[in-house]
């Protein structure tokens, strides 16, 4: 690491060997911290490079139904199949949400103008449950400032994807049926709802936002939406099974 660098690359530096180390860097600098959130979008870029990682999806959400969104892109060596085994020592923190993600069935390209929503949708083709395994390269998390945050992939740590069906416009959104188990033990059961509210109101928001990175949406690029069941941290090792009405059953083993 040399002076000469940015702190949006000295960041992503640390983040990265973090990341790489399955560790968390002891303290992030102050004059280290982004101080917009273009800056942070600027330290996942790096973060990816600095770690030699491919894109192999993104992570979108908001704090609520009108509320701003923002994205991370995750790194495809940690995006796992179901009835995968994760280790749960591979994480510094660890946290399980239920989500739902997308797939476009075309690729979409960096353009001059931003593409209208209606356009977005027609190509959604696919969707399934998913669950993320949210983590940190911060210590001292959650109490981490919300850009150093965003700029850390937004807490991402693993996604797992469950199996793809016909994506659905009529499938209810804002309300599914929802049931997340560790071991067999209720983690949460019930009518579920995501906080930015109907979640493909995110997608527009994710093709525009890699238009103005610069960066591609390939074909089949797993989108994941946000957490319908909260965030639980597992007390023990066992299988997670998720259940959204209407989707597959998604499940892992936490070793």
């Amino acid at each position: 690491m040399t002076s000469s660098q940015s702190p949006q690359e000295r960041l992503a530096r640390l983040l990265s060997t973090a990341y790489g180390n399955h560790a968390a860097a002891e303290c992030i600098p102050q004059e280290l911290e982004p101080a917009s959130a273009e800056e942070a979008y600027m330290v996942q870029q790096a973060f990816l490079r600095h770690g030699q990682a491919q894109i192999g999806g993104w992570k979108i959400g908001a704090k609520s139904a009108q509320g701003p969104i923002q994205g991370a892109p995750l790194p495809a060596q940690r995006i796992y199949p179901t009835t995968s085994v994760i280790e749960r020592a591979d994480y510094p923190v660890l946290g399980l949400e239920l989500e739902i993600m997308f797939c476009f069935d075309i690729d979409f390209q960096p353009g001059a103008a931003p593409m209208p929503e209606r356009e977005v949708m027609r190509h959604v083709g696919s969707m399934a449950a998913s669950i993320e395994l949210v983590s940190s390269r911060i210590a001292g998390w959650p109490d981490v400032p919300k850009l150093s945050q965003l700029a850390d992939l937004q807490n991402h740590g693993a996604l797992v994807s469950g199996e793809f069906v016909a994506y659905d416009a009529a499938f209810p959104f804002l309300n599914p049926a929802a049931h997340l188990t560790l071991n067999g033990k209720d983690l949460f059961k019930g009518s579920a709802s995501n906080p930015a509210g109907d979640p493909r109101r995110l997608l527009g928001w994710l093709v525009n936002h890699c238009s103005t990175q610069g960066i591609s949406l390939p074909a089949g690029t797993m989108i994941t939406t946000g957490s319908y069941t909260g965030i639980h941290f597992p007390e023990e090792p066992g299988l997670v099974i998720g259940q959204i009405a209407g989707l597959p059953t998604i499940h892992f083993e936490l070793a």
